[in-house]
């Protein structure tokens, strides 16, 4: 009897410290998805994508008109902003879908951030991917800079105007040909510039 409790107490033991061992793996995981997020939390003082998230990428800066004009704090961004371009531009958010007019506009013209009028697609490059959110398969050169995104725990690219730092949304390969690609961009983050017609 005492020999067979012997060999049960062991079984038991090995189970349990299996179950520490894969808790610990776990746990290990998790703190390396969120430690971008922590560091990313003690550095986001100032607007621009300075100390945020991972493998951004960012145009030269110099070939950027009025580059450092927008290079703005938190607090300057939420006076010039409506809270619902805030939350998006400067917070990261995400509009609901089918609720930006752009992503019905149709007319030939030029798309620019909200936050600094830095032009950022053009109309032609414009197509209708059925998410409920403008997309474009090309942006202009150089117009904007990406970095990783976690939030979803899958990583995702994030793009963002290369001038002010304005967030304005993912881009996916799943777009039309010649790229492949789709920007999906918030609504709220944009404004459209029709072409000037002649008369």
């Amino acid at each position: 009897m005492a020999k067979r409790y012997e060999e049960t107490a062991k079984h038991g033991q090995g189970q349990l410290n299996r179950r520490l061992l894969m808790l610990t793996a776990a746990g290990a995981g998790v703190s390396a998805i969120a430690a971008p997020f922590v560091s990313a939390a003690k550095g986001d003082k100032q607007a621009p994508y300075t100390n945020k998230g991972e493998s951004m990428a960012k145009p030269d800066t110099t070939t950027i008109p009025d580059y450092d004009k927008w290079q703005l704090s938190q607090s300057q961004w939420k006076e010039r902003l409506s809270p619902e371009a805030f939350q998006v531009l400067r917070k990261e958010g995400t509009e609901r879908p089918w609720t930006s007019p752009l992503n019905d506009e149709k007319r030939s013209g030029v798309y620019a951030c909200a936050g600094c009028g830095f032009e950022l697609f053009t109309s032609d490059k414009k197509f209708d991917s059925g998410t409920g959110w403008p997309s474009f398969f090309e942006p202009i050169e150089g117009r904007l800079g990406t970095k990783q995104d976690f939030k979803l725990i899958v990583p995702r690219t994030e793009y963002h105007c290369a001038r002010c730092g304005g967030h304005q949304g993912h881009v996916f390969k799943d777009g039309p040909a010649p790229t492949g690609l789709r920007y999906c961009n918030n609504g709220v983050a944009l404004t459209f510039r029709p072409t000037q017609t002649q008369t």
